[in-house]
């Protein structure tokens, strides 16, 4: 029997002239574990004086990642926070009641020409912390937990996995590696998350028999230990962890368990009753119409 359940197709995105692949949430798959929103930025190119700019706007009821390959992002938020973001470090932001940040392009990389790529995902909190206090934590790249033999170097990006544990604070049982695989080697999967799901980067990759395509996510059976054959030098990340009992719904960029909070949030946010972001309170998200 196949190790792949499903397979999903990214479809792209418009951020403002910066285009996306948008994995998660999809129309069969809304979320794998508390992973329920997941972007691929990239790889992009940037003439100079070019650059992202993601403007302020909120966020509640989930934690937002973001993990970077390569280029560099400068985060805001509405805490005061001010962090430069460089490749293989994890900013974690809890969300919580609500909290508002912007994610640009910094000055200094806007000088030269640039690049960027990466992955932006939210995780969804459980529903006794999905009011929690806003909080932002940025990891340095070596502070991360990683491992390398037989031709397999893991880094945890979050959470627990592969016999390692990440400094990042989450809230619910979850896991996030990225994964670098030289040809012919292999990688066993355990089925320690009910739900689990890899997202091949580049590469020639096959899960038992399953060939996986670049640039699709592949979400697993459960229960099922699977194990990874590299057919070529390959870049993936394999994320997951176990569902919540009730569902989540989702809304532009607000996550709850109840419908009725995120139409709470549409309305705060559209009177300006969220707090502006230090720094860069110029620039405004309008709601969106629909």
């Amino acid at each position: 029997m196949s190790k792949v359940e499903l397979t999903i197709s990214p479809r792209p995105r418009d951020l403002g002239g910066f285009f996306v692949r948008r994995i998660l949430p999809f129309a069969t798959r809304r979320m794998v574990g508390p992973f329920i929103f997941l972007d691929h930025m990239g790889p992009a190119a940037f003439d100079p004086g070019k650059g992202v700019d993601v403007r302020p706007h909120p966020h509640i009821g989930l934690a937002t990642v973001t993990y970077l390959f390569s280029g560099e992002i400068f985060h805001r938020d509405s805490l005061g926070n001010a962090q430069e973001i460089r490749p293989g470090a994890v900013n974690w932001m809890t969300a919580g009641r609500g909290i508002v940040h912007s994610e640009r392009t910094g000055t200094a990389e806007r000088r030269g020409s640039h690049d960027l790529h990466g992955l932006q995902s939210w995780v969804a909190l459980p529903k006794a912390q999905e009011e929690t206090a806003p909080e932002f934590f940025h990891h340095p790249a070596d502070t991360l937990p990683s491992k390398s033999a037989d031709g397999v170097a893991l880094t945890l990006i979050a959470g627990e996995a592969f016999g390692m544990r990440a400094p990042v604070k989450t809230y619910s049982p979850i896991f996030y590696v990225d994964v670098a695989m030289q040809p012919g080697a292999r990688l066993v999967v355990p089925a320690d998350y009910s739900e689990r799901a890899l997202y091949l980067i580049e590469g020639i990759l096959k899960a038992g028999d399953d060939a996986l395509a670049p640039l699709e996510m592949s979400v697993f059976r459960a229960g099922e230990t699977v194990t990874l054959h590299a057919g070529s030098a390959a870049h993936a990340v394999i994320l997951g962890g176990e569902p919540f009992p009730e569902p989540r719904h989702i809304w532009w960029n607000f996550v709850s368990s109840d419908e009725s909070r995120i139409e709470q949030a549409k309305q705060d946010w559209k009177a300006q009753r969220f707090p502006k972001v230090p720094g860069d309170e110029k620039e405004f998200t309008p709601l969106p119409e629909s």
